[in-house]
């Protein structure tokens, strides 16, 4: 039996280490994985070799590298609190998902509208993993291939809206809505990256350059940031590109869905 230790550079949230978790899922020889996002490390008890781990790893595209194999891992995480903090971010995700759809379509913001897939993406990935316990695999991946197609689709379509009105629709969005709906989603990000990490390491803090390198919190960040653009140029330009970023993000994530689910 070995421990190996991979760096994850580009596992910049508790989704993305959902996804890795999903990554991994497959090999039947991996007994137990352990993960500290502080880090961007995972911790991986196995009896196979590391070339098996490595290839599921870079399927993700997120800069995986084997860095040794080391004895030491912590004891095991209480399985019934993890699923409990699993469920609380899913619930926040979906929220901000429905709050966030509703408040960009009356404000006209697209950077709303596409923060608003990405945190359902995030609220379909913490789903995905609650339902991979105790089902079939074969299922497992249908129900994430089914996710990514979806996300791949919405992304799309809110692509071809940020086209639509760059050209044809010159009436602004509301700046103030962008922004106190951000600063909602970003505390709710935010909360869920700290309850997950204290349910796996006992911990209540995490540090502060960390929390705010997290993919989610950049977005909101962006959102927030196209809103006060909005206010300086008097154009709904920086809330276009902020939303054209943001689907760009979520049709990235959805593709390393559908890769594992292969």
């Amino acid at each position: 039996m070995t421990v190996s230790r991979f760096h994850v550079a580009g596992m910049d949230c508790a989704a993305e280490e959902q996804l890795v978790r999903m990554a991994l899922s497959d090999i039947d020889q991996i007994n137990r994985i352990e993960v500290d996002l502080d880090q961007r490390d995972v911790l991986i008890d196995h009896t196979t070799d590391t070339d098996t781990i490595d290839t599921a790893l870079q399927t993700l595209n997120l800069g995986a590298e084997f860095v040794d194999d080391t004895s030491e891992i912590g004891p095991a995480p209480d399985t019934r609190r993890e699923r409990n903090a699993l469920i609380v971010a899913f619930v926040i995700n979906a929220g901000f998902f429905v709050g966030e759809l509703t408040v960009g379509l009356i404000s006209r913001s697209m950077g709303l509208i596409a923060d608003a897939l990405d945190m359902g993406a995030d609220a379909s990935v913490y789903a995905l993993s609650l339902a991979a316990v105790g089902t079939a695999a074969a299922r497992k991946k249908q129900l994430a291939r089914t996710s990514g197609y979806l996300q791949i689709g919405l992304a799309a379509l809110g692509l071809a809206e940020v086209l639509r009105r760059f050209f044809a629709d010159n009436e602004l969005p509301d700046p103030t809505s962008m922004i106190v709906m951000s600063v909602l989603a970003l505390a709710g990000n935010i909360i869920t990256l700290l309850m997950l990490h204290r349910v796996r390491s006992g911990e209540a803090h995490l540090q502060a350059s960390w929390i705010f390198t997290a993919n989610d919190i950049k977005v909101n960040g962006l959102v927030i940031a196209a809103a006060i653009g909005v206010t300086l140029t008097d154009s709904g330009i920086p809330d276009l590109i902020a939303g054209a970023v943001i689907f760009a993000v979520v049709a990235n994530g959805a593709r390393r869905i559908l890769k594992i689910s292969r």
